[in-house]
């Protein structure tokens, strides 16, 4: 690893959001009681409604005189207009956008600040993987297109996240890797805690110079125990989680993958992912296409340990991707966690060797041209590396 690793943390409070009417709130309650300071680092960002309150609330924070800092992608804040981006410079919040789009860059514009993250006062956080769309919430229905959660926590673990904000927000300036002090955090991965209570870490990638949080989760899976749960909107695992993913399940975990079903964003990135369901299957691993809506969530629980936040765990995110997940092992967090997972299932396609087997030859068309292409553009990737 290329940088330093945080250590894990006690004494924190976690709880679990579900879906855009219940986590865009309480972003909105803690923006509006902000007293010193409010640090937003997001990848989506679009005109609309949900645009439009979170712009009022950060200009009125800005206008009271709260520090207000918000990093956003270039390429994912492109329907953000230039009049809500005014009305943001206007009342002093300061804008800073993720490398910004040229054609002479080649391919380091697809280098993306993929992180999602709120942070208020320095004491209050909220992470996980939402943007602000109107997909993720509509606030005149207060309904959400899109399946996602947040984690809202209090406590020293705060500080951490803060410290990743202010690297990058400084880094960003000189389109360089955030670099943390040298007498910072660890060398080496810690030890998941074996239990306890508010215990969290910050996991992080920062585009191939560092993917603790990709190690983090292998070591994971290889020692779970019970079960192993996770859920992505883009399956397209590397090598190395789909060997831990079919060695747990052949050792006897329960393994389950929560996928989107057809309702998604990118049919072409389901339909790559397709090429990884047979070999899973046959080694065990249940896989459920959730029905409802897009499921665009990144949530893992292996036995009593959680991981969430922007990261799908797929080669693309870690390559090209700043990433940043919170890790917990606290009981309340981890029932909530189950009990989502158990709730998606409940509303999910279980998908089987016969199922697959029974696809029409259209959807085997797609499975095989968009796999091959992913395959062919990963393998050149790969040797320019």
């Amino acid at each position: 690893m290329a940088g330093p690793v945080f250590p894990w943390r006690d004494g924190n409070q976690f709880e679990l959001l579900i879906d855009g009417p219940q986590f865009f709130p309480r972003m909105l309650t803690a923006i509006v009681r902000a007293e010193h300071q409010v640090d937003l680092e997001l990848y989506l960002v679009e005109a609309g409604a949900c645009a439009e309150t979170m712009v009022q609330a950060l200009v009125q924070a800005a206008e009271r005189g709260v520090q207000v800092r918000c990093l956003f992608d270039d390429y994912g804040s492109l329907a953000f207009t230039l009049s809500l981006r005014q009305r943001l410079l206007a009342a002093g919040v300061e804008l800073r956008w993720y490398n910004r789009l040229r054609w002479r860059r080649g391919f380091r514009n697809l280098f993306r600040d993929h992180r999602k993250l709120l942070l208020v006062d320095q004491r209050w956080a909220v992470v996980g993987g939402t943007g602000v769309t109107d997909q993720f919430w509509t606030p005149t229905e207060d309904v959400s297109e899109w399946h996602e959660v947040m984690v809202q926590m209090q406590g020293p673990l705060v500080a951490d996240w803060q410290m990743l904000f202010d690297r990058q927000w400084r880094a960003n300036l000189r389109r360089t890797a955030w670099r943390p002090p040298t007498h910072f955090g660890l060398s080496r991965l810690p030890r998941i805690p074996l239990s306890g209570a508010g215990m969290g870490r910050v996991a992080y990638a920062d585009a191939r110079q560092h993917r603790d949080i990709l190690q983090s989760l292998v070591r994971a899976l290889n020692s779970g125990q019970r079960r192993i749960w996770l859920a992505t909107p883009y399956f397209l695992p590397t090598w190395k989680v789909r060997r831990s993913l079919r060695r747990a399940a052949s050792r006897g975990v329960d393994v389950r993958l929560l996928l989107t079903g057809p309702r998604t964003d990118h049919p072409s990135v389901r339909y790559a992912g397709h090429r990884y369901y047979p070999r899973l299957l046959r080694a065990g691993v249940k896989i459920f296409e959730y029905q409802p809506c897009f499921l665009h969530l990144k949530m893992v629980l292996v036995d009593d340990w959680v991981s969430i936040g922007s990261c799908n765990f797929d080669h693309w995110n870690l390559r090209f991707n700043l990433e940043a997940n919170v890790e917990a092992i606290d009981p309340p967090l981890t029932a909530d966690v189950a009990a989502s997972f158990e709730r998606d299932f409940a509303q999910s396609l279980a998908v089987d060797l016969a199922h697959w087997h029974a696809r029409p030859l259209w959807k085997r068309v797609q499975q095989r041209l968009w796999g091959w292409l992913d395959r062919l553009v990963v393998n050149l990737l790969d040797r320019r590396d």
